[in-house]
């Protein structure tokens, strides 16, 4: 499964979302994509002001900051 986390530079909360990412279990196989909202100017108008936000391809579904793990469970799962 690939999630997307749409993050910026320098960006506190993008830290703190990226190590929550880091403690889902591996064998949940999970691949991130870290894509910064700031490559596209699409991309920025849509995410710039609410990153950090993971975003779901098969699904289609969105998970918005803020997020504790059993949230982030609950949405990976």
């Amino acid at each position: 499964m690939e999630i997307i986390l749409y993050s910026g530079q320098d960006c506190c909360l993008c830290d703190q979302a990226e190590a929550l990412l880091n403690e889902v279990d591996p064998k949940a196989n999970i691949k991130v994509k870290k894509i910064d909202v700031k490559s596209s100017t699409e991309l920025y108008h849509l995410y710039g002001a609410r990153i950090p936000v993971l975003f779901n391809p098969s699904s289609q579904q969105e998970l918005p900051w803020p997020f504790d793990s059993s949230t982030l469970r609950e949405f990976i799962l």
